[in-house]
């Protein structure tokens, strides 16, 4: 007969209903919304701004001063990236991402210093984005380039959720 493992929980609540899973990182003044969740292995940056609904999968990098609006998504391995031409070591150099409410980024993306996610707009996995990407688009490729939009996305995603 099977010996029983103990579970053992990881989980490191948060205030406003959020949730963290260990071992993850929380850098220094970092401030999240309601109901979030972050994965664990996820490196989260100084200053970094979440807000309500996010989710964070596991082993994404967000750096310092990146701002997430509300309800978006992080697939894992997900990287944001702050500093154009590493390591600077001084933060006036440095060129956060900001990704505007329900944006998707896939898993395995890298989102370069500086771009910016649109409203709404899908970054597919593995992609590498080198500048903005605009509201309501989809975008994939390395580098990424435009796809269709969201609301093509939108239908496709729905038709294989059917099958």
């Amino acid at each position: 007969m099977a010996e029983e493992i103990p579970q053992k929980s990881n989980r490191i609540n948060l205030a406003k209903d959020s949730v963290a899973w260990s071992p993850c990182m929380l850098g220094d003044n970092f401030i999240h919304g309601k109901n979030c969740s972050i994965g664990s292995l996820a490196h989260i940056g100084r200053n970094v701004s979440m807000g309500d609904n996010c989710r964070v999968q596991g082993s994404v990098y967000i750096a310092d001063g990146c701002i997430l609006g509300d309800d978006v998504f992080l697939g894992p391995n997900a990287t944001l990236l702050n500093d154009k031409y590493p390591p600077s070591g001084d933060s006036k150099y440095w060129k956060p991402v900001t990704v505007e409410s329900n944006a998707v980024i896939g898993g395995g993306s890298t989102i370069l210093p500086g771009c910016n996610i649109g409203q709404s707009s899908v970054l597919g996995a593995g992609s590498v984005l080198t500048k903005n990407l605009p509201k309501n688009e989809v975008w994939a490729g390395n580098p990424a380039t435009f796809v269709m939009i969201r609301s093509e996305y939108e239908s496709k995603r729905e038709q294989s959720n059917r099958m």
